[in-house]
Parts: structure tokens; sequence; C-alpha cells
């Protein structure tokens, strides 16, 4: 059985702002894909609904959807919101990954 990724409270306060005031709130959707410089890269987006086969993480009443082919490489993560001087983004924080660009946004396992 694989573990789901945590969401901090941080991630799931910044949705509900993002969220706040629209008729239908969006989900966070994080999955991964085949790219990027290291072999591995992230792909986050707000999506309405839900697939049939995601796993479904909720928090501060909303949600972050996880495909299955991306659990794997997100078993243990936590999924974060950051703000620095160069932005704000949702960041990933990855055990399996053994090596990772300076974005953040590309790894490798």
């Amino acid at each position: 059985m694989q573990l789901p990724p945590k969401v901090t409270e941080r991630a799931f306060a910044r949705l509900a702002e993002i969220n706040e005031g629209r008729e239908a709130p969006q989900a966070l959707r994080v999955a991964v894909e085949g790219g990027g410089c290291s072999g591995f890269q992230y792909d986050i987006k707000l999506e309405e609904a839900p697939a049939g086969d995601d796993i479904v993480l909720e928090g501060a009443g909303q949600k972050v959807l996880i495909d299955p082919v991306s659990l794997p490489f997100l078993e243990n993560a936590t999924i974060d919101f950051t703000e620095e001087l160069i932005g704000a983004r949702f960041v990933i924080e990855n055990p399996n990954a053994s090596s990772s660009c300076g974005c953040g946004v590309s790894f490798a396992m």
C-alpha cells in the first residue's frame, strides 16, 4: 500500500484563498509527468472535478487530486505553498527524488 502525499495547512489555506468567492471551487491537481531537465516534472494546475480514479486529499474545505499513475512518485511527499522574493508557488518536497533542478519543478528518481 502506498502512502499518499501530505498537504500542509498553508497549501490548503492558499487554495481556499484562490477559491474564495468562486461559485464552483476548483481542486488542485498534482501530477508527475516524464520530461524536464531531470527526467520527471511536476504538473500543478486547477481543475473543476476529480476523475473517477483520483486520490482526493481534503482539508479546510479544499481538495487536492492525485492520479493513480503519479501516486508512486509522490509517496510520502509534502505539498506546500511558499512565498519567496522570486514569487509564490505550490512546491513539492519529495523524499523519493534523488536529485532535482534549481527551479524545483523537475526531478530524478
